[in-house]
């Protein structure tokens, strides 16, 4: 093997490996301060079947940048899935599927203003917000 293909080889390795290290990074679920949710109800709270936190109305919300993580990791099913339990849900029960939100900011923005909001991140959040869960 010549010494520039070599080469070439291994940063190809390392930058796969440094990129599949990053996809497999932390996921943080999070709530509006005061939320105090168990991590288990977190399922049931994104798939409709948890609205109620006492009287406070939960209010989850979808982040686009980090959907597929969350759906893998903490729901443990695929987008399609996902999508078809909320279209049955929305016309047996007239309720809505989350909102979807384009980005972590978005989502920690909404949350911090939002009594009851919910929604995961992909980067750790800082003050304002309860951590639920890490995954």
């Amino acid at each position: 093997m010549q010494p520039k293909f070599r080469l070439w080889m291994m940063s190809l390795v390392l930058l796969v490996a440094s990129s599949t290290a990053m996809a497999a990074g932390e996921l943080y679920v999070v709530c509006h301060e005061g939320v105090a949710l168990d991590a288990a109800d977190i399922r049931d709270v994104f798939l409709g079947e948890k609205q109620f936190l006492n009287t406070t109305r939960l209010i989850p919300v979808d982040n686009l940048a980090a959907q597929p993580a969350f759906l893998d990791k903490v729901l443990r099913m695929d987008a399609v899935r996902y999508t078809n339990s909320w279209v049955k849900k929305s016309f047996r029960y007239g309720i809505n599927p989350p909102a979807a939100m384009a980005n972590d900011a978005a989502v920690l923005e909404f949350i911090k203003h939002t009594p009851g909001g919910c929604g995961y991140l992909n980067t750790a959040p800082q003050s304002g917000v309860s951590v639920i869960g890490t995954y």
